[in-house]
């Protein structure tokens, strides 16, 4: 796929990117613009490219406008051990605290992270490296 060959070449450096039908003269041109330090991309490369960049921004500007939602420390101490695999009992007795409040802290862990179970919210935690579970 051509798209995927552009995107692939700009990520590694390329200067320029051009497609198999045009002449060797213009492959000469090319070069030598190059060379001179212009950048080369066919109009529907461009095109293209700047469809892909388009996207690329749009997806920037929501993650910034719905940041990621941020868990007090209390929070992220619950899901840590949550990650080592204790039970809300276990959690209570180690920290000192009601299970009831363990339920609440991973009640408010789920909603803020939008998830529906512990597990996917230390599968969450580990892969936003909000967790360190070396």
């Amino acid at each position: 796929d051509e798209e995927e060959d552009l995107y692939e070449a700009i990520k590694a450096g390329a200067n320029g990117y051009l497609l198999k039908e045009i002449s060797i003269e213009e492959v000469a041109d090319a070069i030598r613009a190059v060379v001179q330090g212009q950048s080369l991309i066919s109009p529907s490369m461009a095109s293209k490219l700047l469809t892909e960049f388009n996207t690329l921004v749009k997806r920037a500007e929501e993650k910034q406008q719905f940041p990621a939602p941020r868990l007090t420390d209390r929070e992220l101490e619950v899901l840590k051990l949550v990650a080592q695999g204790m039970s809300n009992r276990e959690i209570a007795e180690d920290l000192y605290i009601s299970e009831n409040t363990v339920k609440n802290h991973v009640r408010n862990i789920l909603e803020k992270l939008h998830l529906h179970s512990r597990m996917e919210a230390v599968v969450y935690a580990v892969r936003e490296k909000l967790l360190d579970i070396t």
